[in-house]
């Protein structure tokens, strides 16, 4: 591995995280603004008011579990992460989100010129060696986030490309720089020959901050020369805010699972928790704003239950299976999520629903066949007639590209994708040849107001939170679990020392 000298080491700006991790501190700010206080709820059962703590917790979860990590990449993961309560945002990039996310508003800018990470308080990170392992001292790392949510949302995007860049520092050296922004320039050019619309998602899980300065480079570059070849294909983002910035593109981005798992948990309510999610995100940001929202978070043909209901119309009320209180905490204002909003949302008179407001949804998991042909049948049975968008998500490679495109453009639906591991982690083993096996690492959120958070998706593999919750809450919801042949998280980008897999950036062209 090459250490280019001069270059930014680890994380340096707030700004370097996904786009969507601001949008959802944003949001809760707005609904769930009682920092360092707790807000009252009424228990039903016992008609008694009861004090529920705002404190969120994540967990962190290596879905490749034979990629270990040595204690000398843990002792540096860890000064890393302490570093992390140094960073302050600056002016300059106060006034680039002013001026490229206006529906963040005044109230967040101003919450975030003031803001500051606490890891000392807020971060658990402890190493625990495995037996059986000569030489160097490999283990497992434990990683954890306790503390209110709208100042812990923060974490995870830093906290994952932090994680990747000290395995990749320390645990597997056999790789260089060398090639990286030609290997991206021929990636955008194939890309944008194929007609393919797409934004760059490669924070989370890169190699380190050099090697995705490295691939924007090479699309920018490719984007450069699609003018003069005429390539119908298009840049249209990054998700990563500091980029954009340094770049002058666009951050994009989209609803996480997160929002859902968090709003379910408080709730203790997973019939209507999408419902109040959605209507939550159209009241923060208004409609058509950020309008592509996830659909997986507790299985897509559940939330298309409540993505076909008319915005509004949720009965804050209702009491959900435990009888426990399930009515949006009172932190959450009712007046904040848009008094107006009812009103602008009308068709003819008509009060419109989240999917016609909604100007598309993302595909993050399970078959993307059966998904294009489910959102298909759905939007034709209500009746929806305007062209709407597919977000593709999940481990996509160009060859992928190209086939999801042709059948979600089949089905009617304007197609865009989000591709990250692939661009920004793709690298081969100097030593071997063969390919070097990026971390699959996630951080979830674990639990919201003293309740366990899940998620259910569409592919078992991505599934999280306890899973006693996580079946009963399947039994509520009448899930049903499907068998998909892409679905094992554990090999999703190859094995340690396999083949050089068809992600190679020449397979389609």
């Amino acid at each position: 591995m090459q250490n280019p000298g001069g270059l930014p080491g680890a994380i340096f700006s707030l700004l370097d995280t996904d786009l969507y991790k601001l949008t959802m501190q944003c949001a809760v700010l707005r609904y769930f603004p009682d920092v360092g206080e707790r807000f009252c709820g009424c228990n039903f059962n016992e008609g008694l008011n009861t004090e529920i703590s705002l404190e969120v917790t994540y967990n962190f979860t290596n879905r490749t579990p034979d990629l270990k990590f040595s204690r000398a990449a843990f002792l540096w993961l860890e000064a890393q992460i302490g570093k992390l309560g140094n960073i302050t945002i600056s002016s300059d990039e106060l006034e680039f989100l002013r001026k490229s996310c206006p529906y963040l508003g005044q109230e967040y800018i101003d919450y975030l010129s003031t803001f500051q990470l606490d890891p000392s308080q807020q971060i658990t990170l402890s190493f625990h060696p495995v037996e059986g392992h000569s030489g160097e001292e490999n283990g497992e790392v434990m990683l954890g986030v306790r503390g209110l949510w709208v100042e812990t949302i923060l974490y995870e995007i830093p906290l994952l490309a932090l994680t990747s860049e000290a395995y990749f520092r320390f645990c597997d050296r056999a790789w260089a720089y060398d090639g990286q922004e030609e290997t991206a320039y021929r990636k955008g050019v194939s890309l944008l020959h194929h007609g393919i619309k797409f934004s760059e998602f490669g924070t989370r899980r890169r190699r380190d901050y050099h090697t995705q300065d490295l691939v924007l480079e090479g699309l920018i570059r490719a984007v450069g020369d699609s003018a003069d070849h005429g390539w119908k294909g298009r840049l249209l983002g990054t998700s990563n805010v500091h980029f954009a910035h340094k770049y002058g593109i666009v951050p994009v981005g989209t609803i996480a699972h997160e929002w859902f798992m968090g709003i379910a948990a408080i709730t203790n309510d997973y019939l209507s928790a999408s419902e109040t999610a959605l209507e939550c995100w159209v009241g923060c940001f208004g409609e058509g704003v950020l309008g592509v929202t996830l659909t997986d978070t507790f299985g897509t043909p559940v939330f298309l239950e409540s993505f076909k209901k008319p915005i509004g119309s949720f009965d804050r009320a209702e009491l959900g299976d435990s009888g426990a209180p399930v009515s949006t905490p009172a932190s959450i204002d009712p007046d904040k999520v848009e008094g107006n909003t009812k009103l602008q949302a009308r068709s003819g008179g008509k009060l419109k629903t989240y999917a016609e407001v909604f100007t598309g949804v993302r595909q993050d998991s399970g078959d993307p066949a059966g998904f294009v042909r489910m959102v298909r049948e759905f939007y034709d049975s209500i009746g929806v007639k305007d062209k709407k968008t597919i977000v593709f998500s999940d481990s996509l490679n160009i060859e992928l590209c190209v086939k999801y495109m042709a059948e979600s453009e089949k089905a009617g639906f304007d197609t865009t994708f989000g591709i990250g591991t692939y661009l920004t982690n793709d690298f081969i083993n100097t030593s071997t040849g063969k390919k070097s096996v990026p971390l699959n690492i996630v951080i979830k959120l674990s639990s919201a107001a003293g309740r366990p958070a899940i998620k259910i998706s569409d592919n078992i593999g991505k599934n999280t939170g306890d899973p006693q919750i996580v079946e009963r809450v399947k039994r509520m919801l009448g899930y049903v679990e499907k068998d998909w042949e892409g679905g094992d998280e554990k090999v999703r980008w190859g094995r340690a020392n396999g083949s050089i897999s068809s992600n190679s950036p020449d397979t389609v062209m």
